[in-house]
Formats: C-alpha cells, structure tokens, sequence
C-alpha cells in the first residue's frame, strides 16, 4: 500500500485528490495538510512514501516544506503540483529534493502513474512536460565555465554512461534512449544504476540538475 500526504492550502482540492486517490486498491491517503509547515510535521508522525505538495501556501511554501522533508526522511518522496505558467519558482523544488512534478490539471491516470513511480524509486520528468521548465531553470544557473573548476563529478563516467547520462539529462525514458543507442532496456537500466550511484545521486531529477550544473546539457541542447 503506498501511503500519500496531501498538501494544498485548497479544502476542496484536497478532497478531491482524497476521493479518487483512495478509490485505487494500492493508495491511501494517510493525511492532509493546507501549509508547508504542518506538512513538515505531519510527514514526521505519518511517514508517508509520496507526498503530493503545493506550491503556493501561506507561511513556509512548498518548496521550503520539501527540502525540510526530503531532508528528515529521504524515503518520503515528495510530487510537486503547478500550475505551470505561474509558479515560476517551482525550478528551486528540483534543488529542494522533489521527485518530479506534475501540472495541477494533467489527467487522473497521468497522477496516478506518477505517485506509483515515484513511490517505485523513479522519477518524473517528462519530456512533455518538463522541456521549459528545465531550459528555464537551465538558464537562471551560473555559466559553468566561469568556475573552471579542476575536476567535475562527471570525471567518474565512463565515455558509455556519459552518453546515457546525457540522455537521461534531456528527459529521454530508458526505452528511448536504448533505441538511440542500440542497447537493450536492461542495459540502459543497468547504466543508469551506475550513473546514479557514483554521482551520489537519488533519483534522475537530480540528475538532471547535476547535468546543467556542469553544463553537460544546455538550455535548448
């Protein structure tokens, strides 16, 4: 059973998700929150494996909520709602240590595929969906080459995994980037177990900030 914690300062929205998310046998929706706070404290007592998190909240908002969760207990993953357009400082939930996010209006089956793959370990980075909000978030990092730093994480890679790494980067699922490369999908979901594991990476969100921070993919590349 994957437990959920909601978090949206609308009753109605929330009720809403709670209706249709425990009508699915696997999930049940074990709290709710209207503020970052109480969302903090309530992942804390109830453990929950997804949390569905707003933006927008009175007091601490959530992006300040998920880097206080995914801090105090990294197996809660946590699924930011937007609306897209207007939440633009939902780049920083990436940093923060969301799992992926989702527009607030995406169909029930598309939230429902999302909490079971986060919940798996997986994230959500659609291409679809994810393109501007990568190239946005992109464009706001500091040129990588000013840095010029001595060594780079990526120096641990393999020429193989670079290229997976990169793919993966742009948002490419496992099934695209082995018909690109010729591989099968085991191997590219071997590779990319290695590529996570010795970057110290979580999950493929973080990996795609890892690759614009190092300036491997680039706004538009």
């Amino acid at each position: 059973m994957i437990r959920v914690l909601l978090v949206d300062d609308q009753s109605m929205l929330r009720k809403g998700f709670r209706l249709f998310l425990n009508a699915e046998d696997d999930l049940d929706v074990v709290g709710e929150a209207g503020d970052g706070a109480t969302a903090v404290a309530m992942a804390g007592a109830l453990h929950p494996d997804v949390v569905l998190m707003d933006v927008r909240m009175p007091g601490m908002d959530g992006i300040q909520a998920t880097s206080h969760i995914v801090a105090a207990r990294p197996q809660s993953r946590v699924l930011i709602l937007t609306t897209f357009d207007l939440d633009e400082y939902v780049f920083a939930g990436l940093k923060a240590g969301a799992s992926g996010f989702l527009l607030k209006d995406a169909p029930t089956a598309d939230l429902l595929a999302a909490i079971r793959t986060i919940a798996g370990g997986d994230a959500i980075i659609a291409p679809a969906v994810t393109r501007r909000l990568l190239d946005q978030f992109a464009a706001r990092l500091p040129d990588p080459a000013a840095a010029s730093p001595a060594t780079s994480p990526l120096d641990e890679l393999t020429d193989r995994e670079r290229t997976v790494f990169a793919a993966l980067a742009r948002g490419r699922s496992n099934r695209e980037i082995a018909a690109d490369l010729l591989l099968s999908e085991g191997t590219v979901k071997i590779h990319v177990g290695r590529i996570l594991a010795k970057l110290g990476l979580r999950d493929r969100i973080q990996a795609v900030v890892l690759a614009y921070e190092t300036g491997l993919v680039t706004p538009g590349n």
